[in-house]
C-alpha cells in the first residue's frame, strides 16, 4: 500500500497531513515511510535540509537516509523547475525511482508527498504527475478548506483523472478558522466528488502530525478496504 499525497495548493498542510498519516499507519502496526522527492526552499546555507522532509523522517520508520526521503533539494522557494534552473540543475527521473525503491524495501507503506499543487513542472521533461503515474500510486488529495476550496478541489480532482492517475480519496484540512462557510464547502465537495472523504482535520493553532493523528487514525483501514475492492 503506497500512495501519493498532493494538495489543492501550496501551504495547505500536505506535510502535516502526510506525517499524521504515517503515524496513523504506525499505530496500526505498519512500517511506514514518507518521501518528499522534490523540495524547494531552505532557510540556511549552513544547514541545507528541507523542513518538510525532516518532519516526514521524524514520523517514519527509523533508519532512513535523508537522501532517500528527499533526493532533490533546491534553494529557491519557487516552482521546482525554476529553482533547478537557477542552480543549473535538472531534475531527472532516475534518482527519484531509486529512492522510492529503497524506501519500498524499508517499509510496508510509502507515502510520497508532492510539491505545491498538482500541475507543477519539475523540468522540461517531467511534471509532478509523472511521479504517481510512473510509480502507479493512487492519489490522496489534501483539500485546504478556505475561500476558493470548492473550485481548487474540483479542478484538481479533474486534473488527476485527466493525467491518468487514480484519485482514491480526499482529506479536508480546515486551514482558515475564520472562514464562515466551511461546512457548506465540505457538503458541496462530498456531493460532487466521486471518491470518499477520508477525514476532516479541524483547525489547530499548532498544526503538527502528532496533533492531528487522532483525526486520521481510521484512514489506514479505509485505504486498505479500497485496495481490496480493486
Amino acid at each position: 500500500m503506497n500512495y501519493f499525497v498532493t494538495g489543492t495548493d501550496t501551504e495547505i498542510g500536505k506535510t502535516t497531513i502526510t506525517g499524521g498519516l504515517l503515524l496513523a499507519f504506525a499505530a496500526h502496526g505498519r512500517r511506514a515511510a514518507g518521501m518528499k522527492p522534490v523540495a524547494a526552499g531552505f532557510a540556511h546555507d549552513s544547514r541545507p535540509v528541507s523542513e518538510d522532509a525532516e518532519q516526514l523522517i521524524a514520523c517514519s520508520v527509523p533508519g532512513l537516509t535523508y537522501q532517500a526521503v528527499n533526493p532533490y533539494l533546491l534553494k529557491a522557494p519557487t516552482s521546482p523547475h525554476i529553482a533547478a534552473l537557477l542552480e543549473q540543475r535538472i531534475i531527472e527521473w532516475s534518482p527519484i525511482a531509486t529512492a522510492f525503491k529503497y524506501l519500498s524495501r524499508a517499509a510496508e507503506v510509502v507515502l510520497v508527498e508532492g510539491v505545491g499543487g498538482w500541475h507543477v513542472p519539475l523540468s522540461t521533461e517531467l511534471m509532478l504527475a509523472d511521479i504517481p503515474r510512473r510509480l502507479n500510486l493512487p492519489v490522496i488529495l489534501v483539500a485546504g478548506i478556505r475561500l476558493g476550496a470548492i473550485n481548487h478541489t474540483l479542478l484538481t480532482a479533474q486534473a488527476i483523472g485527466a493525467d491518468g492517475c487514480r484519485l482514491c480519496g480526499w482529506i479536508a484540512n480546515i486551514v482558515d478558522r475564520d472562514y464562515a462557510y466551511s461546512a457548506e464547502s465540505l457538503a458541496t465537495l462530498r456531493e460532487r466528488l466521486k471518491v470518499p472523504c477520508l477525514a476532516v482535520v479541524p483547525w489547530t493553532a499548532t498544526p503538527a502530525p502528532h496533533e492531528i493523528m487522532q483525526s486520521l487514525l481510521h484512514v489506514p483501514a479505509l485505504l486498505e478496504s479500497d485496495a481490496q475492492s480493486l
